[in-house]
């Protein structure tokens, strides 16, 4: 079935509507800097780190192997997508209300409920995720792709860049845990607003591919890699690249420890996160029709080895900002290029098997925060550091295994 431009133009708007609002939302529940910062006030420490960072940005991941096996079968996906995003909202506000009622003596307890609520917003993000992907690559034409990720970083990034300041007023206006239950209210608020972009979506292409369970659904991926062979340089590219947005959390750990920052300092690093973001956004909207993904990938490899440097180098708070500028480069670079070669990779049937299979092969960076909180603990930052830059170098041969030409 063609889908008409028409169609194809309203869903562009439709998922920027949503980006714009979950950009501005992002600011109140950035798992780099507010949810870190959050969990350090709360007295944890470099495996709590660990943890909540493989939880949000790694093992949320891998479940969508088992996400998307039940998800391929579903020939229209709008209402699996509404139901990922309402649950996250219903585990903001409800992180919101533990925080608000948290008193000093709870502290040890409540950690771990917190816990569970970021776990139950990271799966419902993973489980509407494959769904996202899916609708995305089926509803907007292929020639808007590459427009929509860019207009996507840069929107999200002029919004976060002017709410950040918002931020740093909410941050410092109360004290901890009041400060933090706010931001999770107004965070969840923002995404229900955002989702009203899912609820225009129109999804008219069906999906035709039938997949029995889990078995077959790895016997479906063992075939596919054999058969693309890009795939698996991508999974590999992922696995070694992607640890990159897990680093900015355990800078906050170290500044808190080294430098004993305050909540009026995680605003400010969200900011210079944000105008990282902004900055690099802007440079490949102007150039989306020119760009290559070559250049996109290698470059990012080069900042990302510049912010394991940089990171070693820190020698007061002060040169932290230029850590979360960097920082934020790599985030957005990361994602544009990730998300835009998932689509390039796959096809229109497979695009939510696709999006599964890069879920369930995204292992490396699920381990490498648990690891990295263990190196912090046993040896110290240094060694932590060194492993970062170490396996983020190895991404190169999977980029040029690649060659992505578009």
């Amino acid at each position: 079935m063609t889908l008409p431009k028409k169609i194809s133009t309203h869903n562009f708007w439709s998922f920027l509507w949503h980006a714009g609002f979950l950009a501005l939302a992002k600011n109140f529940m950035d798992v780099d800097t507010i949810i870190p910062a959050m969990l350090v006030e709360a007295g944890g420490g470099a495996m709590h780190i660990g943890i909540m960072t493989a939880i949000m940005l790694g093992g949320s991941s891998f479940t969508q192997l088992f996400f998307a096996p039940y998800l391929s079968n579903k020939t229209f996906k709008k209402k699996f997508l509404l139901g990922g995003i309402n649950v996250r909202i219903i585990s903001l506000v409800g992180l919101g209300v533990l925080l608000f009622l948290l008193k000093g003596e709870q502290v040890g307890y409540v950690l771990w409920l917190v816990f569970l609520f970021i776990t139950l917003f990271s799966l419902a993000g993973a489980f509407a995720n494959v769904s996202y992907y899916d609708i995305l690559g089926k509803s907007v034409n292929p020639q808007k792709r590459k427009t929509f990720f860019s207009s996507n970083q840069i929107i999200s990034g002029v919004i976060v860049l002017g709410a950040a300041f918002l931020v740093k007023i909410v941050l410092v206006w109360k004290s901890f845990p009041v400060n933090y239950a706010l931001m999770f209210f107004i965070g969840g608020a923002l995404l229900l607003i955002a989702s009203g972009g899912f609820w225009s979506i129109r999804e008219t292409v069906p999906s035709t591919m039938k997949i029995s369970g889990v078995r077959n659904f790895l016997s479906i991926m063992k075939h596919e890699l054999k058969s693309n062979k890009k795939l698996a340089y991508f999974l590999g590219f992922i696995n070694t690249q992607g640890i990159a947005i897990s680093f900015l959390p355990f800078v906050i750990l170290y500044a808190k420890e080294n430098f004993q920052t305050q909540s009026s300092d995680t605003g400010n690093f969200l900011l210079f996160k944000v105008i990282g973001i902004v900055f690099v956004s802007l440079l490949v909207l102007l150039g989306a029709k020119k760009l290559k993904y070559n250049l996109l990938l290698y470059s990012n490899v080069l900042l990302s080895l510049l912010l394991g440097v940089m990171a070693w180098g820190i020698s007061g708070i002060d040169s932290m900002k230029y850590i979360f500028v960097v920082g934020g480069v790599v985030y957005s670079l990361y994602t544009m290029s990730m998300n835009g070669l998932l689509l390039e990779i796959s096809g229109t049937e497979n695009r939510a098997l696709y999006t599964g299979f890069a879920g369930a092969g995204n292992i490396l960076p699920a381990l490498f925060p648990l690891l990295g909180g263990t190196l912090i603990q046993l040896f110290g930052f240094g060694s932590f550091f060194a492993l970062f830059m170490i396996i983020i170098a190895s991404s190169v041969f999977f980029i040029f295994k690649i060659d992505c030409k578009k």
